[in-house]
């Protein structure tokens, strides 16, 4: 198979009769986090939900389900131009969030497996999982002559760190999130099938049952969350460089107390819904939304029935959820997504960058403030949210 990289200022791209993948394959985010914190975490007051997890984990359900077949052949030359750049550029982004998974789950499960072995076994099951979603995109990719070099994407992507907390968070929404995505694009297909533009699709409905199992863990996890760690760190990493003194334990006692206050927890949770909701929604309705029309879906229809179904699952775990049935709700995201549009306008105008930021500026405050304002609205208790999924 011919091997191709991807352009890079500081490294040469390799390219061996593949096209060159476009640099926006790099958008999505690679995590890191604290992993000596991670592998003391104490599971015992959910450990047998997590056993159990754990065992469906074993079973691999999928192992036999990523197989191409026939259907691929010549699919790619079917499509238009249009349709074609919107559905690579698609592959390409789902690939590499599918591959950033892997690199986490799969450094966590090395590197806690002597001191929490149950948490790695799971952590290297989910890697298994991403693995697999990873290269099925990728040979999918491989039909329209692009490929991700997925080990140049390991060596010289940028990672973002966040605390166990955080990732414990985030991911649970991501993983939720994929579930009612594929599975939403899989029902419509299956009852509109000449909006069926690939054959991957055929794949969505057993795939998002893969996303919707690792939602769980993160589920059981966060349970198991009032006795986190068994003991805390005397270290601290600062722009990246890490810091060693004994205060600094009373330091990251502190802030596992403020973390599993009642209240902070209520206010992370807002924060990440927000943080995904906001950013799958924005995305959808201003660079992805004539890919769903491709397929015959209304995109904002498509992301309200998403977005409405994540937050009634996160009801589940996190103690309040978004009201996202507020009028102003969808109404403010409308707003930054069509100040999206007035950013769009402003670079392709040929002024000085000083000028471009100052046009900017009043655009940035108005989607500060429309955050904001999303974030202020009261949420839903989730003991008082009796969704159809409880």
């Amino acid at each position: 198979m011919s091997k191709s990289t991807i352009d890079s200022k500081n490294i040469k791209s390799v390219n061996r009769g593949k096209e060159i993948a476009k640099d926006t394959i790099l958008t999505p985010n690679f995590y890191t986090t604290d992993f000596e914190a991670m592998e003391k975490m104490d599971l015992s007051i959910n450990e047998e939900e997590l056993e159990a997890i754990c065992e469906e984990f074993r079973k691999d359900y999928n192992r036999h389900h990523f197989v191409r077949n026939k259907e691929f052949e010549g699919a790619a030359e079917k499509l238009d131009p249009e349709t074609r750049e919107l559905f690579v550029d698609f592959l390409e982004g789902s690939c590499t969030s599918e591959f950033s998974g892997f690199l986490l789950y799969k450094e966590l499960s090395k590197r806690i497996k002597d001191k929490n072995p149950l948490l790695a076994e799971c952590f290297g099951h989910m890697a298994r999982d991403e693995a697999r979603h990873a290269g099925f995109l990728n040979k999918s990719m491989n039909d329209f002559g692009l490929q991700l070099d997925l080990g140049f994407l390991t060596a010289n992507k940028d990672y973002t760190y966040f605390p166990p907390r955080s990732i414990f968070y985030a991911t649970y929404i991501s993983e939720k999130i994929g579930y009612w995505r594929y599975i939403a694009i899989f029902r419509h297909l299956e009852k509109n099938p000449e909006g069926k533009i690939f054959p991957l699709f055929n794949f969505f409905e057993n795939w998002c049952q893969d996303e919707n199992r690792h939602g769980d863990f993160f589920d059981a996890l966060m349970k198991a969350q009032p006795r986190t760690v068994k003991s805390l760190s005397n270290k601290i990493t600062i722009g990246g460089s890490t810091f060693t003194h004994p205060l600094f334990d009373y330091f990251h006692r502190f802030r596992y107390f403020l973390n599993n206050h009642p209240l902070v927890s209520k206010l992370w949770s807002r924060f990440f819904l927000l943080a995904v909701f906001a950013t799958m929604y924005i995305r959808d309705q201003g660079t992805k939304k004539n890919f769903y029309s491709a397929l015959g879906l209304d995109a904002r229809e498509y992301d309200q029935f998403v977005i409405n179904k994540t937050n009634e699952t996160s009801a589940r775990v996190f103690p309040v959820v978004l009201n996202v049935f507020d009028e102003s709700f969808y109404r403010r995201l409308d707003s930054i997504v069509e100040n999206g549009k007035r950013l769009a306008e402003i670079d392709k105008k040929d002024n000085q960058k000083s000028n471009k930021i100052l046009s900017k500026l009043p655009i940035f405050i108005s989607n500060g403030y429309q955050l904001l304002r999303l974030y202020l609205l009261k949420p839903l208790d989730s003991k008082d949210y009796q969704p159809s999924i409880r």
